[in-house]
């Protein structure tokens, strides 16, 4: 009886002692790290946006974010022009374009003059589609991104995967050692890559795509989700402000994309299905790729382009714009319960930010009393063309104005001989005589410049010399090149700059701060909070205040 009473206690005492040790080895010697980052752009998202709309929201979508979570109420853009492919680099990298190299959308390589799309690469093919949207990659991109500098951490043991309707939305924020990136074929309704990751789209992509689930979102028609009588934050339905879509004889609900989409998928990037087919995808990637369930680490970057097509077509204020937002809304709380379901509440962290805001539509503004006027930079190309040729007698010295930058042909100017320092202050002296042109810096002499701090510190964090312009324009507030209808962005100003940045889950503290943060400290954030090397080209901070002590 003694006999077996001792080696019952025995047992008892190993078990406890092998609890004890699993205990001490998993509470002192495994980093405590979140099983799965997931980092949301919300593209063209306004600050305000969070709070136009919030007494619509449900309790766990934005709301759940912001009374869950974190958030930094005061997040700026460091630098101009604000503009998708930059803002997704600079969410992910912590830096600016004077440091990752992604200097616009498309940006002109100074050396050459060619123009170059910020994910464009003719070297790789595309996988998924006989469509050459797939000719993209990463290599334009100067600096690690947060997923780089994970999958260096960890021997490449962490999966990294960026999802969204554009390209360089999916594309730039993983980075270039990443496991995946995938956008979406207008030719197909399909998700696509790039041969830079891999040859063949795998079997659960294929799979995905067979669905053809932009036929069936769209085959629903977009109607409003709530009466239309209850958007009293937006302008009536029906407004000069507002795009058509081709066949639509006024901007109006229902709209019926039943009757569009055998023309064109790729309507679905104007409609509120987008983002939710986006968020399909993510799920289904989570699911497939296992990610979150593995021993290490792993990261999810997803960009919500529909947003940014919608506002451009219809404006801030539009009807479409509130209904995009509640129904984003409900597509983020089916999001979070199904990370919750999936990787476990609290065992995840994301954050949800922008890569812009949007201007009011200048016919909106003006007819509201408030000031706004249009800019035509390619009469003003012209124009300065016109001095330069009779001051010069060359033609053509000013190859382009893009991203508010004047670029000059140095073919051109070169190959003339003329003195590049006499053709700036032509140029510098007739843009100071345009009344809708606040600043005018000649960008070799920016330390002279008499322009308020910020605006300069913006300018300078914008400049990379070989991608960049010879001169940079800054216009007063509330002017911008854009059409009749919907709303543009790229300026310093706070309708462009002001962007949303909310955190949520693992390793997060509870509260807000109104100090003024940066878009360029989300990645020394995450950096801090995982424990790893941030990025290679950050000048950001982390923000202590979003983490738990």
């Amino acid at each position: 009886m003694r006999k077996k009473l001792n080696i019952s206690v025995i047992a008892i005492m190993l078990l406890l002692v092998s609890q004890f040790t699993f205990a001490q080895k998993k509470g002192q010697n495994e980093l405590p790290r979140p099983k799965l980052v997931v980092g949301i752009v919300v593209d063209q998202m306004r600050w305000d946006y969070l709070y136009r709309y919030y007494d619509r929201y449900q309790n766990d979508g934005f709301k759940r974010m912001l009374n869950e979570g974190f958030t930094c109420e005061n997040t700026f853009i460091d630098y101009v022009p604000t503009v998708t492919g930059i803002g997704h680099s600079s969410v992910y990298t912590g830096t600016v374009p004077a440091v990752h190299g992604i200097a616009g959308n498309d940006f002109i390589i100074r050396a050459t003059g060619e123009t170059m799309y910020c994910a464009g690469d003719d070297k790789v093919e595309t996988v998924g589609s006989s469509s050459k949207a797939g000719k993209m990659s990463p290599r334009n991109l100067l600096s690690t991104t947060i997923g780089d500098e994970l999958k260096l951490a960890t021997n490449f043991r962490s999966k990294v995967i960026g999802i969204a309707l554009k390209d360089r939305g999916a594309i730039l924020p993983v980075g270039h050692a990443a496991d995946a990136a995938y956008w979406f074929d207008s030719s197909t309704g399909g998700w696509i890559t790039s041969t830079y990751y891999m040859n063949q789209l795998p079997e659960w992509v294929k799979k995905f795509n067979s669905q053809k689930l932009p036929e069936k979102y769209l085959k629903q028609d977009w109607n409003t989700l709530y009466d239309i009588k209850t958007y009293v934050q937006s302008t009536a339905d029906n407004t000069p402000y507002e795009g058509l879509f081709d066949g639509q004889e006024a901007p109006v609900f229902p709209i019926k994309t039943s009757h569009m989409f055998k023309k064109d998928l790729g309507i679905l990037r104007t409609t509120p299905f987008g983002n939710t087919f986006t968020l399909d995808m993510a799920k289904t990637t989570i699911e497939n790729e296992k990610l979150g369930q593995g021993s290490v680490t792993d990261m999810l970057a997803v960009s919500l382009s529909s947003t940014d097509y919608i506002g451009h077509k219809f404006g801030v204020n539009a009807i479409e714009i509130e209904d995009t937002y509640l129904r984003l809304d409900k597509d983020l709380a089916d999001f979070f319960k199904f990370l919750d379901q999936k990787i476990g509440k609290g065992e995840y962290t994301v954050f949800l930010t922008a890569d812009h805001g949007a201007a009011h539509n200048i016919k909106f503004s003006v007819d509201n009393k408030l000031l706004s006027s249009n800019w035509s930079a390619s009469k003003v190309q012209r124009e300065m063309n016109k001095r330069l040729e009779e001051t010069f007698k060359v033609k053509d010295l000013v190859l382009s104005i893009k991203n508010s930058q004047v670029h000059f042909n140095y073919t051109i100017l070169n190959g003339n001989k003329l003195d590049e320092d006499e053709v700036r202050k032509v140029c510098t002296n007739y843009l100071k005589t345009q009344p809708e042109i606040a600043f005018v810096i000649d960008l070799n002499k920016i330390g002279d410049a008499a322009v308020p701090e910020e605006i300069k510190k913006r300018v300078v964090n914008g400049y990379n010399q070989h991608r960049s312009g010879g001169i940079q324009i800054v216009l007063n507030p509330a002017v911008f090149s854009s059409g009749s209808s919907g709303t543009s962005h790229s300026a310093w100003n706070p309708y462009d700059s002001h962007i949303p940045l909310v955190w949520m889950g693992w390793g997060i503290e509870k509260g807000r701060t109104n100090k003024q943060t940066h878009m360029t400290d989300i990645a020394p954030t995450v950096s801090a909070l995982l424990r790893i090397q941030m990025p290679n080209g950050s000048i950001g901070h982390p923000i202590e205040e979003v983490m738990k002590k």
